[in-house]
This record gives C-alpha cells, sequence and structure tokens, in this order.
C-alpha cells in the first residue's frame, strides 16, 4: 500500500493534465517539477502494474503515477473539485527538502485548506482510494520477468 501523500500527489497530477494516456495500458506521467517523465504501465485483468517512479521501482507500492493512470481510467475515484485545490503544491521539492511525508501531508491539507477545500470531503475521498486500492491486486514484474 502506498503512503496516503501518494494518494494526494495523483489527484493533483491528474488536475493539472500532467498524466497523458498513450494507449489503454500505457501512460506518461510528468514529475511537479517538471523534469522527470515516468512511463506507467497497467493491465488490470493480469493485475499488472509497473512504473518508472522511485516508490514503485525502489520501495515496492503503488506509486503515484500508477494511481493517477487508475484514476484517469476510472478504476478509482476522482473528484474535480477536490483536486482542483491540490494544484500547484511542489511534491518533489517539498519531499526533498522535508524527507517526510507526514510534514509534506500538512503542508498539502494546509494549502488546501487556504483554496477553500473542505478537509472532510478530502479524508473521504482519500480513505474511499485506499479501500478500493487494497482490494486491487496488482503486481509489478522483475526486471526481465515475461507477462
Amino acid at each position: 500500500m502506498p503512503p496516503r501523500i501518494k494518494v494526494l500527489e495523483a489527484l493533483s497530477s491528474v488536475a493539472e493534465g500532467r498524466i497523458k494516456q498513450l494507449s489503454d495500458k500505457e501512460a506518461t506521467v510528468v514529475s511537479s517539477d517538471e523534469k522527470r517523465e515516468y512511463q506507467v504501465f497497467l493491465d488490470v485483468e493480469k493485475g499488472i502494474a509497473n512504473s518508472t517512479d522511485n516508490g514503485t521501482k525502489y520501495r515496492g507500492y503503488i506509486g503515484y503515477p500508477i494511481i493517477a493512470f487508475l484514476m484517469l481510467k476510472g478504476i478509482l475515484p476522482y473528484d474535480e473539485e477536490v483536486a482542483s485545490k491540490l494544484v500547484g503544491i511542489e511534491w518533489r521539492a517539498l519531499n526533498e527538502k522535508y524527507k517526510s511525508y507526514r510534514i509534506v501531508e500538512k503542508i498539502a491539507l494546509d494549502r488546501y485548506s487556504k483554496k477553500g477545500g473542505d478537509k472532510d470531503k478530502l479524508e473521504d475521498l482519500v480513505k474511499d482510494i485506499m479501500e478500493k486500492l487494497e482490494k486491487i491486486e496488482l503486481f509489478s514484474p522483475d526486471e526481465g520477468e515475461e507477462v
């Protein structure tokens, strides 16, 4: 399971138009600082999800690019009103500066509230997404593994 903050990051990446669907199973996601582009592969029927982001590659959880693609495909819920209040957050810079998802999530929630965001609505959405993620069985094949 990904850290909750990755759901927030996915919401903002969709709202900012940083995800581009290339095919039914492939997408690219541009990082918040626009310096990186992540390749995403998703085959829900076979239970395969892979991405070139660090969370997926090195930390073993479903990274925000995969979550964003699941939202774009309608597999996970997405709320434009909620997501629009997360636009403009410099996720990468904040994560590198503070090296604490807890601190960065607090900063993101403060900015969300300052834009008039309803914290209860956001919390309900994040909880719903996390519950649905728990029920989706996805694995990331090892490099070179045939799929």
